[in-house]
């Protein structure tokens, strides 16, 4: 009985550990080895803003598949890639702080990679800045990247609200 517990009990870890390191995140687009004797990954993640659906980010990041501590160091590009509307700019936090618009962990003792988008009105321009954080100090390790809104129809609508800057065409 306890041969049976004691194997039931392996097989149960063998397979939490192959689901680990063999299944992909949907929004996973890309996933590059760093080495032959390494578990440690590339992985390419595709992030829609969940708030203005229009802009997506790819964001880089390692990846230990058994490790406890992912280092803290990503990349991140933003793109518009549909529609941006006034309704979808209204409803998002404008403060200098932003908000968080995606989060994960990156180690078993609290430390979480966050994607921060800040609105930056003199500009009308959407700001997204990937950077870690831990409850005993932060990570200086970060990265910027920047969807204009200039050029693009809820450009127009900035203006005529005074919230987007008037450009010397």
């Amino acid at each position: 009985m306890k041969k049976n517990l004691i194997f039931g009990s392996i097989g149960v870890v063998v397979l939490i550990i192959l689901y680990v390191l063999f299944s992909k995140n949907e929004n996973q687009v890309g996933d590059v080895s760093l080495g032959l004797l390494t578990l440690k990954d590339v992985k390419i993640e595709r992030l829609v803003d969940p708030k203005i659906a229009g802009v997506t980010c790819f964001i880089a990041h390692v990846k230990g598949d058994l490790d406890f501590v992912d280092p803290s160091n990503t990349s991140i590009a933003c793109r518009q890639t549909g529609e941006i509307t006034l309704a979808q700019i209204n409803q998002i936090d404008k403060s200098d702080s932003g908000e968080v618009v995606f989060k994960t962990s990156k180690s078993i003792f609290f430390k979480t990679l966050k994607i921060r988008r800040i609105f930056d009105k003199k500009s009308s321009t959407l700001i997204y800045l990937s950077y870690s954080t831990t409850e005993i100090k932060g990570a200086y390790e970060h990265s910027l990247s920047t969807v204009p809104l200039y050029g693009n129809s809820v450009w127009e609508e900035l203006k005529r609200q005074g919230v987007a800057e008037k450009k010397n065409d």
